[in-house]
């Protein structure tokens, strides 16, 4: 009986210090959240876009400021940094793709060479591969078998069910496996020596602008933002990449007796397809990327746990440093997006501080992490999910990412392209309202949002997890969730200045933010401290 009241007082009081509100919460106010975004996110800063002096500026700041708290550095050789490299691309001279020895094609004649391709040429026989994808997760794989060793692989765009919510791949979101440059990677470890896409028109019937896609993917003009991949996955690709029209595609099946729809819709199964030979298809594919190697870094600091058995398990708390620059006199502040998330980010690391200092340190160790490259596509969080800085992703507790939490979510009548997906609302009906992204894959990390937020009082809105807008993977929790990590993401939602000049300090919600900042930190107090950890849960 002893030993059960033992149990159930430790209980109760793990219970009771996960609801009481975290030390030193009140030093988080939108007063020191406003000074600092009116820094990072004013004309000065330029809109931070990534390989500009203005981005390095701002991950330097958050630095220094992370050294003035005399927070631990959590990057490599005892630095705040964590560097990377992104790579770029051009388009070399020699781009070519003939069929059957005739009707030689080069760049931009329903062929173009896929800016992750490497730089090669191979001739060899044609195999439909369905999607391209091999995601053992899903116990699914369009390249079984070994057919497409020594082939060049067929396949489409996209993948099984997209606009089918119950899809096994993501429902409506676009799953992480349908990457291109995944694709290609799957189909070179199953042996081929060259792969090219061409769109899954089952799903996109209609012959599309060919010529207007091969300029958009090499402008004649370098475009003002240029496209960053992470040098560590375009470095693993080894062999030729294109995409090709349905006209050049439908000339390599003409003697197989198949379409490219009749092949499009085969595809559609739940463990992928064999691949099928394609008779009488014999390619030769030249191509000529040039690469380029791009420095970036993201910002890292921690504050260690003081219990012996959980300090090497992991919450972390997380923004993005950059956004898209300028153009001219016209200033992307990209104030809420992200300068919101990173003012708070600085604010919950100044309040661990605190606690810290007045003798209040956490079970399990909190890493701050500043990302880098995130518009670019998430490049810096993925940086970090390739090689992980102070302990396997396993050991990481949970990711808690803030990414615009600075203002009300408005969808507007006749919004454009960025609001697909979103219903009508207004900004008024979001005042207090934040929508919290990747419960779904954790119950009890939504547990102990819920419960972190009785006393901070904002509307929470778990929904987007599944969504045409794609927003459940457009910021930095998806890599992490990508790896088995659960992860959320704090986002007071879309408006009509996202991605705008017009996404100023002066325009947000400074009192809204303060609560925001001080959930995420009461979130990550209590993960800190809990007896438990939150799992993913099964899809």
């Amino acid at each position: 009986m002893r030993k059960i009241a033992i149990l159930v007082l430790a209980m109760a009081s793990a219970l009771n210090a996960q609801d009481a509100a975290a030390p030193r919460i009140d030093s988080i106010t939108q007063s020191d959240l406003r000074a600092d975004l009116f820094f990072l996110a004013g004309d000065g800063m330029r809109g931070r876009l990534t390989n500009t002096p203005e981005n390095a500026l701002a991950a330097d700041w958050i630095k220094a400021r992370f050294e003035r708290l005399g927070l631990k550095p959590a990057g490599p050789n005892g630095s705040y940094y964590q560097p990377y490299n992104l790579m770029t691309a051009t388009i070399g001279a020699e781009n070519r793709i003939e069929v059957n020895a005739a009707s030689r094609r080069r760049a931009g004649q329903d062929f173009y060479p896929l800016r992750f391709s490497s730089t090669g040429s191979v001739t060899a026989d044609v195999v439909f591969a369905g999607f391209g994808i091999t995601s053992p997760e899903r116990k699914y794989d369009d390249f079984a078998g070994g057919a497409v060793k020594g082939k060049i692989a067929l396949v489409i765009d996209h993948e099984p069910g997209e606009r089918d919510p119950n899809s096994p791949f993501d429902g409506v979101v676009t799953a992480q496996a349908a990457n291109p440059l995944l694709k290609a990677l799957a189909a070179q470890e199953h042996g081929a020596v060259g792969i090219l896409f061409v769109d899954d028109v089952h799903n996109h019937p209609g012959e599309s602008n060919f010529e207007a896609a091969a300029r958009n993917a090499w402008p004649e003009r370098p475009p003002r933002i240029e496209s960053f991949t992470l040098a560590a996955w375009m470095e693993k690709v080894r062999i030729p990449a294109a995409q090709i029209s349905f006209a050049l595609a439908a000339q390599i099946l003409a003697d197989s007796g198949r379409s490219l729809e009749e092949l499009s819709r085969t595809s559609e199964t739940e463990r992928g397809i064999a691949p099928v030979a394609i008779t009488g298809a014999r390619v030769e594919l030249t191509t000529a990327v040039d690469r380029h190697i791009v420095p970036d870094r993201n910002v890292l600091a921690a504050i260690e746990g003081g219990d012996p058995k959980l300090k090497d398990e992991w919450v972390v708390v997380c923004a993005h440093i950059d956004h898209n620059g300028a153009d001219g006199n016209g200033i992307f502040n990209g104030a809420d997006d992200d300068g919101s998330g990173i003012v708070g980010l600085l604010e919950i690391a100044e309040a661990w501080t605190l606690a810290a200092a007045d003798g209040r340190r956490p079970r399990r160790s909190v890493l701050f992490a500043a990302w880098n490259s995130e518009e670019r596509g998430l490049l810096g969080a993925w940086a970090y999910t390739e090689r992980p800085t102070l302990a396997p992703l396993d050991r990481i507790t949970a990711v808690l990412n803030m990414d615009m939490i600075g203002r009300n979510e408005e969808v507007p009548v006749g919004g454009d392209a960025r609001f697909r997906g979103l219903d009508l609302q207004t900004g008024e009906s979001n005042r207090n309202a934040i929508n919290v992204i990747g419960t779904t894959r954790s119950a009890g990390l939504k547990a102990a949002i819920e419960r972190a937020n009785r006393a901070i009082g904002l509307e929470l809105k778990f929904r987007y997890d599944n969504n045409a807008s794609n927003l459940m993977r457009r910021s930095d929790h998806w890599p992490f969730l990508q790896r088995g990590v659960p992860g959320v993401w704090f986002h007071t939602g879309l408006h009509p200045d996202y991605h705008t000049v017009y996404d100023r300090p002066e325009k947000i919600n400074y009192e809204k933010m303060e609560k925001v900042a001080r959930l995420v930190y009461q979130t990550s107090w209590d993960l800190a401290v809990g007896e438990t950890r939150p799992k993913m849960t099964t899809q």
